[in-house]
C-alpha cells in the first residue's frame, strides 16, 4: 500500500514538473515571438528611413551631416542584437528623425510633397505598432520573469536552465518628455 502512495506522489510531482516546465518553455516562446515583432517592425522602420531621407535631400541636399547620423544611427539599430542595446540605438534613431523633422519644418514645398506626406504617415504607422509591441513584450516578459522567480516554479526554472529575459527599456529622458512629431503642413 505505501508503494502505491509513493508512486501516486512521485507521479503527480512528475506531472507536475512537466506541466511547469511546459509552462515556462511556452512562455519563453512567446517572449521571442514578441521580440522577433518589434525586430520586424524595426526593421520596417529601417528600411522607411531612406526614402524619407532621398526625399528630403532632393530639397535640402545640403543638410549632409543630419543625413549621415541618420545612417549612422539606423545601422546602429539594425546592429543591436539586446534588447537594452535596441532601446539605445532607438532612442538615437528618434533624435536623430527628431533633427530631420525640424529640417523639415523649413521648407514649406517638402510638406507639401505627396510622397514625403505618405512615407511620413507610414512612419507614424510603424511608430504606433512599435509602441504596442514594446507594451506586450514587456508583459510577456513579465509573466516569463515572474513565473521563473515564483516558487516553487524557481526550482524547474533552474533545473531546466530556463532564464528570464530583459525588459525592453527607454532611456528616462525619452520617458519624461514624450516625443514631439508634427507632420502638420
Amino acid at each position: 500500500m505505501i508503494g502505491w502512495i509513493v508512486l501516486g506522489v512521485v507521479a503527480v510531482l512528475f506531472l507536475w514538473v512537466v506541466l511547469t516546465y511546459n509552462k515556462l518553455v511556452r512562455l519563453q516562446i512567446r517572449a521571442e515571438e514578441a521580440w522577433r515583432a518589434i525586430d520586424t517592425l524595426l526593421r520596417k522602420r529601417a528600411d522607411l528611413i531612406p526614402n524619407l531621407v532621398e526625399t528630403v535631400k532632393g530639397y535640402a541636399g545640403h543638410e549632409r551631416e543630419i543625413f549621415e547620423k541618420i545612417a549612422q544611427a539606423r545601422a546602429a539599430s539594425l546592429g543591436a542584437k539586446t534588447p537594452r542595446e535596441q532601446a539605445e540605438a532607438d532612442n538615437a534613431l528618434r533624435e536623430t528623425l527628431k533633427t530631420l523633422f525640424a529640417v523639415v519644418e523649413n521648407y514649406p514645398n517638402l510638406k507639401a510633397n505627396e510622397n514625403f506626406i505618405a512615407l511620413q504617415r507610414s512612419l507614424e504607422g510603424i511608430e504606433e505598432e512599435l509602441a504596442r509591441s514594446r507594451r506586450y513584450y514587456n508583459a510577456v516578459v513579465r509573466d516569463l520573469n515572474s513565473a521563473i522567480k515564483v516558487f516553487p516554479q524557481n526550482l524547474v526554472a533552474s533545473l531546466f536552465r530556463i532564464q528570464g529575459r530583459d525588459f525592453y527599456m527607454l532611456p528616462d529622458e525619452v520617458l519624461a518628455e514624450p516625443p514631439k512629431v508634427s507632420f502638420s503642413r
